[in-house]
């Protein structure tokens, strides 16, 4: 009866004598899993890469969504309501981030922006706002620059570029407000857009910064950023107009313009845009197709974004008070 429990108990043992030549056997292959596994270090860390540089880039931004949503894309087949909250959302950040973005030319009235959107065709609003003020020194209402001498003018604007054909858009604007509008700068897009030189984009300048009337600015930046953000597929800037005011409401609209276009001169630059030091990084699909180091991405900021000058030698108080530096005049080394 007592030899029972031994019997039992030695069947434990000799398992356990088993367990531990097993364990032995087995010390070999823990070693060669081992060395198996120092292989794909290197392809992990390859695969973390693409987070680093957003975790930096938008440390600054509160309730930014994980750094490893950034390099993922919408998908395909991103639904109507979820390209609308996207896009509102992307303004939103951009609001905080350029809370004091405005109409980056100088003007004091509605005639100075119409002529100093007109000059801004393939130039800079820098070159422009450095122009403008000897021009309208000399010819500071409609009816002086439409009995101006055309070559006088064209000396004040060549520094714009294309200053001939300007000077015939500006006296012929100048001409046809004297004559048709009294004087007066018209509040109406299809009256704007009858004036020499001006087509819908320099119309809703106009009438959203001089009289407060919503409306879309598709200039080139616009038309870059909105794409890369793939809120439109469009080129044809109308169009692009359409898309994109479909997404907003109409009183986001002359805001909205100022927010993606000072982004687009900033930071989301064409050929190399600063990916690494962008706030809405996490939101765009483009990420990635400029530089993300960022180091590397914040020496591509311009601007106040970058501690240098910006475009108007008169900029509104909240843009100075936010650390932006005025222009240099014309002239000035």
């Amino acid at each position: 009866m007592k030899k029972t429990p031994a019997k039992e108990t030695a069947a434990p043992a000799k398992k356990a004598t088993a367990k531990k030549a097993t364990a032995k056997k087995a010390t070999p292959a823990k070693k060669s899993t081992s060395a198996r596994k120092t292989a794909p270090v290197a392809k992990r860390a390859v695969a973390k890469k693409p987070a680093v540089a957003p975790k930096k880039a938008t440390a600054a931004v509160e309730d930014v969504a994980p750094a490893k949503t950034v390099a993922a894309k919408p998908p395909r087949g991103e639904s109507r309501t979820a390209l609308v909250r996207r896009a509102r959302r992307i303004n939103r950040e951009l609001a905080e981030v350029y809370p004091y973005a405005h109409p980056e030319l100088d003007f004091e009235n509605p005639f100075q922006l119409v002529v100093a959107t007109v000059l801004s065709a393939q130039t800079t609003d820098l070159r422009v706002n450095q122009t403008t003020p000897a021009l309208f020194a000399k010819y500071p209402t409609p009816e002086d620059l439409a009995a101006a001498n055309p070559e006088e003018v064209e000396e004040i604007l060549r520094p714009t570029g294309f200053f001939r054909a300007k000077t015939k858009s500006v006296i012929g604007l100048s001409k046809a407000l004297a004559e048709d509008f009294g004087g007066e700068v018209p509040g109406r897009l299809e009256d704007l857009v009858k004036l020499p030189g001006v087509g819908r984009k320099t119309a809703f300048v106009v009438l959203g910064n001089a009289f407060g009337r919503p409306g879309i600015t598709v200039d080139t930046h616009f038309q870059r950023l909105v794409r890369r953000w793939e809120w439109t597929a469009e080129t044809d800037p109308d169009k692009i107009e359409a898309a994109v005011g479909a997404l907003f409401p109409k009183s986001d609209w002359t805001d909205l313009s100022h927010h993606v276009i000072w982004h687009g001169r900033r930071i989301c630059h064409a050929r190399k845009p600063a990916c690494g030091a962008c706030p809405i990084a996490p939101l765009c699909p483009a990420y990635g197709e400029g530089e993300t180091d960022p180091e590397k991405a914040r020496k591509l900021l311009k601007y106040e974004k970058g501690g240098f000058p910006g475009q108007r030698l008169n900029p509104p108080r909240a843009y100075l008070d936010a650390g932006g530096k005025p222009a240099p005049p014309l002239g000035s080394a």
